[in-house]
């Protein structure tokens, strides 16, 4: 049986995209209007519409969103440093990891792509993975979403929420998986739930083009998709849902071996944050009591790498001054990575030594301003501290170089709150429902920081700007489209 929280994520995402594809003929109240999607092409604009929407609803309401930054500013780095080498597009990529064990990697309209982790933990080398979202990234900028949705028209978006309902639902149950395909073919369409023959090795070929540019050892993708076929073997008919949704074939293989052939030859070692996050994700999941010794998938990786994950162990399992001792083991180099100096301030504050992690997450961020863990582990150092007003300060200036930053507004929240500023604390909630797209919510957030009357003139004034914004917004979201 289905569990009832996958049925209620299907049910929404299901509901979510069926609408969008009645917008053609009457555009629903805060739905993108995505056009006449049965007479042409499904333009960037609605694509990355539809996209939002869909990425909206995983992030905060599908548990298997992977909630951690070391992981999701190591794959967007990742993913831009492919998207760079990409044929011209004016489409923009986030990428965004899904606590899975299975194999697989999907691209949502929009340019919004997610990597299950445990692809991540499969792949033996950086190139590996990065051919998987070399080939996701193709699949974007060739537009095949988009082409499949126009051929098909109506029946395309459902067959799209079909894809991305069996997406969410294929790893933790078949069964789940299976309805939700169901559903699709109930229109006629399971045939093309899959990317077509042509669709993939065009990825395949532009794929290894993104690759090579980007620096990758082309080799990695050839690797890679072997394994994957070597293992699809022992699943028979039920095969891993990247397989189901990207046919892999002995033809495919072969030309991504043909056209690897007459490629350069580049050996290109992994980054060291590739082996720290592929670690950190293997000790996450891994069950209580498992030592590294135990976690085969550690068994070919440096000592140092080796030392990392003893480190996370101990620490999972409340040893403290045993993961700082593992810590202190490390080679310098390794040491000053920025995930090591980020451990090292978890354990300062998990040992209550909370002055001194207060230093250490200082001087870090001084060292590594754009790792992002590091600037909200000396936040929640400063608010456990009761430092709230050091906290407003440091929370600001980092929301200032991104207001879409959700977990920093919630710590600035939290820190207004702590200084006893009522009207901070509702604005900056105001700014976290705003990201989540729960209009109503912000409106109400910002009627009560008005209210409390603890504001300057000049922050009321903000308040007040800001308030009429999110009614106007409000007001949209509530509204069909009139050129509809």
């Amino acid at each position: 049986m289905e569990d009832g929280y996958h049925s209620t994520v299907k049910r929404r995402l299901f509901v979510l995209f069926l609408s969008a594809t009645l917008t053609c003929q009457a555009p629903a109240a805060g739905l993108p209007d995505l056009g006449d999607v049965g007479a042409g092409d499904l333009s960037p604009l609605a694509e990355r519409r539809v996209g939002e929407q869909a990425m909206r609803d995983i992030r905060f309401r599908e548990q298997a969103y992977v909630e951690d930054p070391e992981i999701e500013d190591y794959l967007n780095d990742l993913g831009q440093r492919l998207a760079a080498h990409a044929p011209e597009t004016a489409q923009s990529f986030r990428f965004f990891a899904v606590g899975e064990s299975t194999l697989n990697a999907f691209a949502l309209p929009g340019g919004f792509i997610g990597v299950h982790t445990g692809l991540i933990t499969a792949a033996k080398t950086e190139s590996e993975l990065a051919s998987v979202l070399g080939h996701e990234i193709a699949h974007v900028t060739q537009r095949h979403i988009a082409q499949l949705v126009a051929n098909q028209g109506t029946t395309g978006m459902i067959m799209l929420a079909s894809i991305l309902v069996a997406i969410l639902a294929a790893s933790r149950n078949p069964q789940a998986a299976e309805a939700a395909l169901a559903t699709g073919s109930a229109a006629g369409i399971q045939s093309q739930l899959a990317y077509s023959r042509d669709f993939e090795r065009e990825a395949d070929r532009v794929g290894l083009q993104i690759l090579q540019g980007a620096g990758f050892d082309v080799r990695g993708m050839e690797a890679f998709f072997e394994r994957l076929q070597r293992s699809s073997r022992l699943y028979e008919n039920n095969a891993p849902v990247y397989m189901r949704t990207h046919p892999l074939t002995t033809e495919r293989i072969s030309d991504i071996g043909n056209r690897v052939s007459q490629m350069r030859y580049r050996q290109v070692a992994g980054s060291e944050t590739f082996h720290l996050v592929r670690a950190k994700l293997i000790v996450d999941a891994a069950p209580p009591g498992v030592s590294v010794e135990g976690m085969h998938l550690l068994d070919d990786q440096a000592a140092d790498v080796r030392g990392y994950a003893r480190a996370l162990v101990a620490l999972k399992a409340g040893r403290a001054e045993e993961a700082r001792a593992h810590v202190a083991k490390l080679s310098p180099e390794w040491r000053q990575h920025p995930m090591v100096d980020f451990l090292l301030g978890e354990i300062l504050r998990a040992q209550r030594d909370l002055n001194t992690a207060v230093a250490h997450f200082r001087r870090a961020v001084a060292a590594w301003p754009g790792h992002r863990a590091l600037a909200y582990g000396l936040i929640e150092t400063l608010v456990e501290l009761g430092r709230h007003g050091d906290a407003v300060v440091e929370a600001r200036s980092r929301i200032s170089g991104d207001s879409d930053d959700v977990r920093m507004w919630s710590l600035l929240s939290r820190a207004q709150a702590g200084r006893g500023s009522s009207s901070g604390r509702h604005r900056a909630q105001a700014e976290v429902f705003r990201i989540q797209g729960a209009w109503r919510a912000a409106v109400e957030q910002l009627e009560l920081a008005r209210a409390a009357g603890d504001a300057d003139f000049y922050e009321a004034s903000a308040i007040d700007a800001r308030l009429r914004e999110f009614r106007r917004q409000l007001q949209l979201a509530r509204e069909p489209r009139a050129d509809g």
